[in-house]
């Protein structure tokens, strides 16, 4: 294997960690949908492994047509920026509207007490809050579109660095390479993203669906769009 080689895969793998580690849409959504929906560090983190491949996929596919075509460069990264915009502003739409529906789930959630007087004089106090015992957010059935949503979101979401940097000149060596190059890209991002998920969940194990009470689903929200709103805003 020659020197270009050896350079350019140590320099997929490096830029593929630092592009996801710099970027924190790439584990905080699963973090806190993890807490919010009580997924286990599992699925979690198949989750999190699906939704990378997708993210990755993606950019591969829109540099292989690229190169196919004989589309410059130049034009490739234009698309690249819109579809970071499109991501963005998904991410920002999702946050706003789980959050939302988080906020209407916590109203609904709230205990309150009846007192009710019996025959014989005794007052009996009962607390309780409405729609607990139709919502069921824990997943266990397995058919909620959270994951699917995220994943969509992610396959819009672009590898800025993979074409620019490591497509075009893997392509000027041998088609061999371009395969080889963009396979380090892929499962070193997706180890990233995966590791740190994984961590994290350790580290915040000690925050419990129940600690977080009824607003989890809102902080999830919140959470989410402020992702998005660090891509628009380029942080």
């Amino acid at each position: 294997m020659s020197q270009d080689v050896l350079v350019l895969l140590g320099t997929a793998a490096a830029v593929a960690a630092a592009h996801t580690l710099l970027g924190p849409d790439h584990y905080l959504p699963f973090v806190a949908l993890s807490k919010a929906r009580h997924w286990s560090l599992r699925r979690t983190l198949w989750i999190t492994a699906l939704c990378g491949l997708g993210h990755v996929g993606s950019s591969v596919a829109l540099g292989l047509v690229g190169i196919a075509a004989g589309i410059t460069l130049r034009h490739l990264e234009l698309i690249e920026s819109q579809r970071g915009v499109i991501a963005a502003w998904l991410l920002m739409a999702f946050g706003t509207a789980y959050g939302t529906w988080g906020v209407i789930k916590a109203s609904r959630a709230k205990r309150h007490a009846h007192a009710h007087v019996h025959s014989n004089g005794i007052v009996h106090v009962h607390v309780h809050a409405h729609h607990t015992d139709h919502v069921h957010p824990h997943d266990v059935n397995g058919r909620s579109v959270t994951p699917w949503v995220l994943f969509t979101i992610f396959v819009f979401g672009p590898c800025e660095p993979l074409i620019p940097l490591l497509m075009y000149p893997a392509v000027a060596l041998s088609p061999w390479v371009v395969v080889v190059v963009v396979a380090v890209f892929g499962l070193v991002t997706i180890a990233t993203m995966t590791g740190v998920v994984f961590l994290s969940s350790l580290g915040l194990g000690f925050i419990s669906p129940e600690r977080l009470g009824r607003f989890g689903h809102s902080l999830a929200g919140a959470t989410i769009f402020l992702c998005g709103m660090g891509i628009r805003l380029g942080l």
